[in-house]
C-alpha cells in the first residue's frame, strides 16, 4: 500500500480524497494555488505545496508543478480528482516515467476513452450503439454549419476533451452554430487545452443516465447501477440520484454489461463512469465514458456501501476487488444535489464573492443511530445550527436516513472567478425515494449561505415539484419547468399562513425586548396583540391573545422558541415542522422556507391602515445601459461608438466561472459612448456601453 499520496485537485473532491486516505493510514499531500492558501483542503492534508497563480492553466493543470511537488515531499502516488489532469493521459504516463503511481485507469484507456471522438469510433466498432453525429474533427465554422444541416438540427457542439457541462452549445439554426462553434472551441481550449470540437444529432426529451464501473488490474470489471443525471441547466447537473426511477432490472443490466463490454475492450481498471442517453422508449446511446471519479459519486456509495476512492487507491496499489458482480446489491434510495454559487433569481448568473456566511446542515447517519458532529475535519468549522438533533445524541428514529455534505469551503473564504462555482454537494439517503427527497427539503432549509448568490431555494424547488418527484424527467426539464426563469417555489396558502404567524411571532419577540429599554416616554409600552402581515400581495391579521393565536381568524398552533437575532427558528405549525431562516428588514422580515423567500412586512394593526399613504419609490430606468450581471472578463466587444444596432443582437461576451456569456441588446438603438474594452476585468452592474 502507499506510504504517501499526493491529491492533484482543490475543493470538496481534494477534502474527500483526503478523509478516505486518513482513514486507510495514508499520509497526504495538498497542492494550492494563491487563491487557494487558505482553503480547508490545504489544511485538512498533512503537508501542502504551492503551485502557482489563481489561474488554473498556471497551476492545477501544470503537470510539472505536480511532479515536482510529489518529489519534494516524497509522495509515491497521486490521486487526480475530476477535472484539471484527471483525464490528461500525458498526466498518467509523465507520472509512470518517475515511478509515481497514478491512482486511476492506464493511460492507454484515458486515451481510448477520454477523447470523444475517438471514444465514439472505438465503440462503433465493438458494436455499440452511438448518438448519430459526424465522427471526426471540425475544421472551421463553415464546415461546422456543412456537418450540422447534413446531420439535421437540433445539434450539438461539444469540445473534444471537455467535461462538466463546458465547451458545449445547442444549435437550433445555422445561427446557432455561426455563434456558438468559436466560442466552443475557445471553452474547450480555456479549460481542457484542447479546441477541437465535434457535432452529433441531439435527442430530444432525453434522459442522461450513466453506469459506475469498478475495475482490478487483474481483469475483473463489476458494476455498480447507474445514475439519473437529467436535471441540467446549460449540460451542466444539478441533482443526481440513484437509482433512476426509469430503469428497470433488465435495463439496468443491459446498460450494465454493455459498459462493462466497453471498458474491458480497452482494459479499464480503477473507476469509470460509461455515460448514456436514454429515449423514452428506452433505448439508450452510447454519449462518452468517463475515466475518472464523478463528481456525483456519493450516490452511488450510499446506496452499494461501497467506498470507491478507497477502491481506486487499492485498485492502483494492486489490489483485487473485493466483490463481484454477484456481491452487488442497490439499497435504498440516494440524491445529490450541487449547491452553486450562481443566483437562480437573475438568470443563475455566476456569482462571485466572500462566504459571509456558510452553515450547511449537520451530517446525519440514522442507519447507524448516531449523529455525525464530524464534517471536515480541519477542527476550524463553526458548529452548525441545531436545530431538530443534538450532536453526538443517540436518536431514536424508526426511520433511517443519512444527510451527508461533501465541500470544501468554510465561512469568510472568498468563491473565486478562476474555478467551478461549486460550493457544496448536499447528499441524503432514505428506504425510499421519497424519502430521500424529503430529506433533501429539509437539510436545505437547514442550509444557511449568504454573502453572494447561490441555488438552494432552487433546489428545493426541484425536490417540491410535482414532475419531479413522479420521477418524469428529462434533460430538458429545467428549461421547460422555468422558460421564463425562477421566482422561487410556490407557498401553498396553508405555508402563507404559517409564515404570517411566524413574522407576528418574531416581531412581538422584538418588541417585547424593546419593552425593557431604560427611560421610555410615558413608561414601558406592552407589545402589540394584533398584527397586520403584508406576504408578497396578500395581507394577513394576526391576533396573539395569549396562548391563543388566529390568523384571519382561523386558529392556529404554533410551537416555536425565538430569541431576538437568531438567524433561524424552528416551529412546529399545526403539528408539521419547519425551519425558517429570518433576515431583519426596516419594515419587517425576510422569512426563507421550502425554496423560497418571502418578505414580511409587519406592522401593528393600528399602524397598517396609514401604510397607503406612502409615496412608492419608482426605479430608474437603466435599460439604456448595458450592464455587466456578473463578475468576470470582458472577451469580446463587438460593437463601437456610433454603430446602429437591433434588438436582440450580440454586444459582448464575458466569461465568468470558465463559462462564456452572451450580452444582448434588450432594444434596438445607437451606441452612444464605449466604457470598457476586450481585456477589462469587470463587477457586478459595471457599464460596458449606454446606448440611445
Amino acid at each position: 500500500m502507499f506510504k504517501k499520496i499526493l491529491i492533484a485537485n482543490r475543493g470538496e473532491i481534494a477534502c474527500r480524497v483526503i478523509r478516505t486516505a486518513k482513514k486507510m493510514g495514508i499520509a497526504t499531500v495538498a497542492v494550492y494555488s494563491d487563491a487557494d492558501a487558505r482553503s480547508p483542503h490545504v489544511e485538512l492534508a498533512d503537508e501542502a505545496v504551492h503551485i502557482g497563480p489563481a489561474p488554473a492553466a498556471e497551476s492545477y493543470l501544470l503537470a510539472d508543478k505536480i511532479i515536482a511537488a510529489c518529489k519534494a515531499t516524497g509522495a509515491d502516488a497521486v490521486h487526480p480528482g475530476y477535472g484539471f489532469l484527471s483525464e490528461r493521459e500525458s498526466f498518467a504516463k509523465a507520472l509512470a516515467k518517475e515511478k509515481i503511481a497514478f491512482i486511476g485507469p492506464p493511460p492507454n484507456a484515458i486515451a481510448a476513452m477520454g477523447d470523444k471522438i475517438e471514444s465514439k469510433k472505438l465503440a462503433l466498432k465493438a458494436g455499440v450503439s452511438v448518438v448519430p453525429g459526424h465522427v471526426g474533427e471540425i475544421d472551421d465554422t463553415e464546415h461546422a454549419v456543412k456537418i450540422s444541416g447534413e446531420i439535421g438540427y437540433p445539434v450539438m457542439m461539444k469540445a473534444s476533451a471537455g467535461g462538466g457541462g463546458k465547451g458545449m452549445r445547442l444549435a437550433w439554426s445555422e445561427q446557432d452554430v455561426r455563434e456558438g462553434f468559436e466560442a466552443t472551441k475557445r471553452e474547450g481550449l480555456a479549460s481542457f487545452g484542447d479546441d477541437r470540437v465535434f457535432i452529433e444529432k441531439f435527442i430530444e426529451q432525453p434522459r442522461h443516465i450513466e453506469i459506475q464501473l469498478i475495475g482490478d488490474q487483474h481483469g475483473s470489471i463489476v458494476y455498480l447501477g447507474e445514475r439519473e443525471c437529467s436535471i441540467q441547466r446549460r449540460h451542466q447537473k444539478v441533482v443526481e440520484e440513484a437509482p433512476s426511477p426509469f430503469v428497470d432490472p433488465e435495463m439496468r443490466r443491459a446498460m450494465g454489461e454493455q459498459a462493462v463490454a466497453l471498458a474491458a475492450a480497452v482494459g479499464y481498471y480503477s473507476a469509470g463512469t460509461v455515460e448514456l442517453i436514454v429515449g423514452a422508449d428506452k433505448s439508450f446511446y452510447f454519449l462518452e465514458m468517463n475515466t475518472r471519479l464523478q463528481v456525483e459519486h456519493p450516490v452511488t456509495e450510499e446506496i452499494t456501501g461501497i467506498d470507491l476512492v478507497e477502491q481506486m487507491i487499492r485498485v492502483a496499489a494492486g489490489e483485487k476487488l473485493p466483490f463481484s458482480q454477484d456481491d452487488i446489491v442497490l439499497n435504498g434510495w440516494a440524491i445529490e444535489a450541487r449547491v452553486y454559487a450562481e443566483d437562480p433569481y437573475r438568470g443563475f448568473l455566476p456569482s462571485t464573492g466572500r462566504l459571509v456566511r456558510y452553515d450547511p446542515p449537520e451530517e446525519v447517519d440514522t442507519r447507524l443511530r448516531q449523529a455525525q458532529p464530524e464534517r471536515s475535519g480541519d477542527g476550524n468549522q463553526p458548529d452548525p445550527l441545531t436545530l431538530s438533533l443534538s450532536k453526538g445524541e443517540a436518536r431514536d428514529d424508526p426511520s433511517p436516513m443519512v444527510i451527508r455534505v461533501d465541500d470544501g469551503v468554510r465561512e469568510g473564504l472568498e468563491v473565486s472567478m478562476f474555478y467551478d462555482p461549486m460550493i457544496a454537494k448536499l447528499i441524503t439517503w432514505a428506504p425510499t425515494r421519497e424519502g430521500a427527497i424529503d430529506a433533501q427539503i429539509g437539510a436545505l432549509d437547514r442550509f444557511e449561505l449568504a454573502g453572494l448568490g447561490n441555488n438552494v431555494d432552487f433546489l428545493s424547488a426541484l425536490m417540491q415539484h410535482p414532475r419531479f418527484r413522479a420521477g418524469a424527467i428529462t434533460t430538458n426539464f429545467i428549461a421547460e419547468e422555468y422558460p421564463d426563469g425562477f421566482e422561487g417555489a410556490p407557498a401553498s396558502a396553508e405555508l402563507k399562513r404559517g409564515l404570517a404567524a411566524i413574522a407576528a411571532f418574531v416581531a412581538t419577540a422584538y418588541s417585547d425586548r424593546a419593552r425593557l429599554v431604560d427611560g421610555q416616554l410615558n413608561g414601558p409600552l406592552e407589545p402589540p396583540s394584533r398584527w397586520q402581515i403584508r406576504l408578497g400581495d396578500s395581507d394577513h391579521d394576526v391576533a396573539l391573545d395569549g396562548d391563543d393565536l388566529t390568523v384571519d381568524g382561523t386558529p392556529l398552533v404554533l410551537e416555536a422558541i425565538y430569541s431576538p437575532g437568531d438567524r433561524a427558528i424552528l416551529a412546529t405549525i399545526d403539528g408539521e415542522e419547519i425551519v425558517v431562516r429570518i433576515a431583519n428588514h426596516r419594515t419587517g422580515f425576510q422569512l426563507t422556507t421550502r425554496g423560497a423567500s418571502h418578505f414580511a412586512r409587519v406592522l401593528p394593526a393600528h399602524v397598517a391602515p396609514l401604510a397607503k399613504h406612502m409615496i412608492e419609490k419608482v426605479p430608474p430606468d437603466l435599460s439604456k445601459f448595458l450592464l455587466c450581471p456578473m463578475p468576470g472578463l470582458l472577451m469580446q466587444l463587438h460593437v463601437g461608438e456610433g454603430d446602429t444596432v437591433e434588438a436582440g443582437q450580440p454586444l459582448a461576451v464575458v466569461e465568468a466561472m470558465k463559462m462564456e456569456n452572451i450580452l444582448r441588446a434588450e432594444k434596438a438603438g445607437t451606441v452612444k459612448s464605449v466604457n470598457a474594452v476586450a481585456g477589462d476585468s469587470l463587477a457586478v452592474d459595471a457599464v460596458i456601453l449606454e446606448m440611445e
